[in-house]
């Protein structure tokens, strides 16, 4: 079964997803996708969402 993780950045700068992805993958998380939110009146990121997925052994 696969088990999904999913990581809400409200400040979204290079060392906010770096830290993100640096410490769930060191728990052993696999990195799946990133997916940013932006408004119309900014080109950049008001939030972003990381999402995680990792392998749970012993479940249907």
């Amino acid at each position: 079964m696969i088990e999904y993780k999913v990581m809400e950045l409200s400040v979204v700068t290079d060392e906010s997803i770096e830290e993100v992805l640096n410490n769930w993958t060191a728990k052993g998380w696999h990195f799946d996708s990133l997916q940013f939110v932006v408004r119309e009146a900014s080109k950049r990121p008001s939030m972003a969402f990381v999402l995680f997925t990792r392998e749970v052994a012993g479940q249907p």
